[in-house]
């Protein structure tokens, strides 16, 4: 798996759970009966969602952070192996080229 592929996967769950958590801070919005036992279990799923909201900002920090790291790396990399990387990418483009063919 390329970091490429793996850093789109990364995106892909944070926005997952974004949905997940904006889903269900309307879903408490909408079940609030008023009841002392729902009113706990509102305070309680609350908290919860406050805590999984920072884990998903911290995460999200961490993926960037580490995007960005790659990329200046690769970026070095190609500056000081100039003739090097565009080798790879023929090589890569022509074995791409051969797999779209074949179909």
């Amino acid at each position: 798996m390329s970091a490429a592929f793996i850093a789109q996967e990364k995106e892909q769950l944070l926005d997952d759970v974004r949905q997940v958590l904006a889903s269900t801070e309307e879903l408490l919005d909408a079940a609030d009966d008023g009841s002392a036992q729902g009113k706990e279990l509102r305070r309680k799923v609350g908290e919860k969602l406050k805590v999984a909201k920072t884990k998903l900002l911290e995460a999200e920090q961490a993926v960037v952070g580490k995007a960005k790291v790659a990329a200046k790396a690769t970026d070095q990399y190609v500056h000081d192996n100039p003739w090097k990387s565009i080798g790879i990418a023929a090589g890569v483009g022509f074995l791409l080229g051969m797999l779209v063919s074949r179909r």
